[in-house]
């Protein structure tokens, strides 16, 4: 099975200009077939405010209604995607921009209401223009592949029906490296971020747990020793382990050649 690494970076990495090039750096560096899929919620914050368009959040989840949803769609598919292209195609990667709608590599359909707890009490809560992703299409993304070239995935995907929708990136990072195993790929799945790892003490930074299996996880989940947004990215990782990725990496942005982290496994 020929090698691929999926590396995703997130907004707070992408906002740093020396932490981002270092990642580029030591992206460009990893040898054999590889895919970038990025965020950038912290930009898309900055840009609405400039143009005065409140940024509305949920339970840390972005709320994307239409003035949002053009925004969005500037920043992710445009402003960030396009430098990261030029950024890798100066480090001699041949990067292509890309979002789910690009090649109907990614589609997914509007998030239902969804139903939270806030502040103790039971809501049903409207995402807006947010994408849940029903499928990824290996076969197209690796045609590009090999043809020589590097995708850049913006975290925006498409209905089917000329619709675009948010979507969020660490899910997309798990998608597209699950579509690429089902074509028949030895797949690693990296998710960068400001962190070396995942943490057993968030006061300390080397507290980082090197391996986390599904029971490690529940166990983690009912203790508390893992909560917040690390849930929905460690849900991602083993559902992308249980669909045939062989690793999930969970670890630093200066870090990301595959032996440093947490690793998550069966």
């Amino acid at each position: 099975m020929e090698k691929i690494t999926v590396v995703k970076v997130g907004g707070a990495i992408v906002e740093s200009e020396d932490q981002l090039n270092a990642l580029l750096k030591d992206f460009s560096a990893i040898e054999g077939k590889k895919i970038l899929v990025h965020g950038g919620g912290r930009r898309a914050t900055k840009v609405a405010a400039s143009l005065g368009i409140e940024s509305v959040m949920i339970g840390g989840r972005r709320v994307t209604d239409a003035k949002m949803l053009e925004v969005v769609t500037m920043v992710y598919g445009g402003l960030v995607n396009k430098n990261l292209v030029a950024k890798l195609q100066a480090n001699g990667v041949n990067a292509i921009g890309l979002t789910g709608a690009d090649m109907d590599i990614i589609r997914s359909h509007k998030r239902p209401l969804k139903k939270m707890t806030i502040e103790g009490v039971d809501e049903m809560v409207d995402f807006g223009f947010v994408g849940d992703v029903d499928r990824a299409d290996g076969a197209a993304l690796s045609a590009l592949i090999e043809q020589g070239a590097v995708p850049v995935i913006a975290p925006l995907t498409h209905d089917g029906m000329g619709n675009i929708l948010n979507t969020n990136a660490d899910t997309m990072a798990a998608e597209t490296a699950k579509a690429l195993a089902a074509v028949g790929y030895n797949v690693t799945l990296i998710y960068s971020f400001e962190k070396k790892g995942v943490l057993s003490n968030p006061d300390d930074d080397d507290s980082v747990i090197p391996v986390i299996t599904h029971s490690d996880f529940e166990r983690y989940k009912a203790d508390g020793t893992i909560s917040g947004g690390m849930l929905p990215k460690i849900e991602n990782a083993l559902d992308a382990i249980d669909a045939g990725v062989t690793r999930v990496i969970i670890t630093l942005a200066t870090a990301i050649d595959g032996t440093q982290g947490t690793i998550i496994q069966k």
